[in-house]
């Protein structure tokens, strides 16, 4: 059964209404400004911004981007110091498919794992094992000492 002319411009109608749609649609998620995140160097005080701005920019400027795609935009962020390093190491993880990270959020998750941020505890923890008495005096030594061992599990127990 032919189409009749009316049928012909409606469905041409339609069509023109769905493509000014999808223009309208496009203009307004391209006037949206989202920054893009600082070059991470693998320092734990830029974990959370990294990661933070990251997922942000993947959820507003590439949610129709395929996963590999966002992992390697990411990726393309790790750049300087042990970080760089270790993006080198992924990077042959995953060209050899031995790699867990098949998606944005698995990067972020090993990430925060593998440069995790931690507890005041136990970055006091590490400075205590790290003081030397050196030159010092016995005392100006047990003074560093206790001022480490303050807000760590072993304050009051070592002196």
């Amino acid at each position: 059964m032919p189409i009749s002319q009316e049928e012909q411009l409606l469905a041409m109608i339609a069509t023109l209404q769905q493509q000014v749609n999808t223009m309208l649609l496009q203009q307004q998620e391209s006037r949206v400004e989202v920054t893009k995140p600082q070059t991470f160097s693998g320092k734990m005080e830029e974990i959370s911004a990294f990661v933070n701005v990251a997922c942000l920019y993947i959820r507003m400027k590439m949610a129709e981007e395929a996963a590999a795609t966002q992992v390697a935009w990411m990726l393309s962020y790790i750049q300087e110091g042990i970080a760089e390093a270790w993006k080198d190491n992924l990077l042959d993880e995953l060209v050899k498919g031995e790699s867990e990270v098949e998606s944005a959020e698995q990067l972020f998750a090993k990430i925060r794992n593998d440069f995790r941020e931690t507890s005041e505890e136990e970055r006091k923890i590490e400075q205590l094992r790290m003081i030397e008495q050196g030159g010092r005096t016995c005392d100006k030594y047990m003074q560093e000492f206790k001022k480490v061992t303050r807000g760590s599990s072993y304050e009051r127990r070592c002196y």
